[in-house]
């Protein structure tokens, strides 16, 4: 999670964090459209997910999230920790899954 100078938070996922900082402080064509014109860009927190369709999960449920509740997750990373082995362990594909009566 990345967070600009007007105080706005951008999650995304990455194999090399650092490489990926440095795309988007560079503001080229490389870096996300959001984070343009934001910078200077502060890196927040970054946590391995595991493979990148899980990664892309949580990043989805992350983006989902208001800005209060990514300020909590930047607070506690423990929440971030759960929503991650949600996430792995598919808790929430399981509940779908059962049967209704």
């Amino acid at each position: 999670m990345v967070k600009g100078k007007d105080g706005k938070i951008y999650t995304g996922i990455s194999t090399d964090v650092s490489r990926r900082l440095d795309e988007h402080q560079a503001c080229g064509t490389k870096g996300a459209k959001f984070l343009r014109g934001r910078g200077p860009l502060k890196l927040l927190i970054a946590m391995e997910v595991g493979d990148r369709s899980q990664a892309l999960r949580v990043e989805y449920r992350v983006k989902q999230l208001k800005q209060s509740q990514k300020e909590d997750i930047i607070r506690q990373p423990a929440i971030l920790k759960v929503l991650i082995e949600r996430e792995i362990t598919g808790r929430d594909k399981e509940a779908s899954e059962r049967p209704r009566r």
